[in-house]
């Protein structure tokens, strides 16, 4: 299984950018797939979070209504819309699947069982 994170960058506050997480070796829409980012000295943290099955999404506080979590069953890849960044939002973001996750546990580590490289953003103010 590869989950191959991309799309990152440096971008000044307030842009945008769009993550992609492309994945092979597995059956794409059989999981749940979530992002998530570690900003330098910190813990890795929730991002958000989109189940295996309908149209759920699920976000931190931190990043409601900037940013949107989707995903392309046809295309095996699952995308990251980041709006209105903040210097705040810099970290190596990345995007992990996972098959058996409750929707209640999906902002947790313990239900992804793979996981990408991460992609660094950098947004400078």
């Amino acid at each position: 299984v590869q989950l191959q994170a991309s799309g990152g960058g440096l971008v000044q506050a307030g842009g945008s950018l769009r993550l992609s997480c492309a994945a092979s070796g597995l059956t794409f829409s059989s999981y749940s797939m979530g992002w998530f980012r570690q900003a330098p000295g910190k813990e890795r943290e929730f991002v958000a979070a989109r189940r295996r099955g309908g149209t759920m999404t699920y976000y931190a506080d931190s990043v409601k209504g900037r940013f949107t979590i989707s995903r392309d069953n046809n295309k095996n890849t699952l995308y990251l819309q980041m709006n209105d960044l903040k210097p705040e939002d810099t970290a190596v973001y990345f995007c992990a699947a996972g098959a058996q996750i409750l929707s209640t546990s999906l902002s947790g580590e313990q239900g992804y069982r793979y996981w990408g490289q991460g992609t660094q953003v950098t947004v400078s103010s």
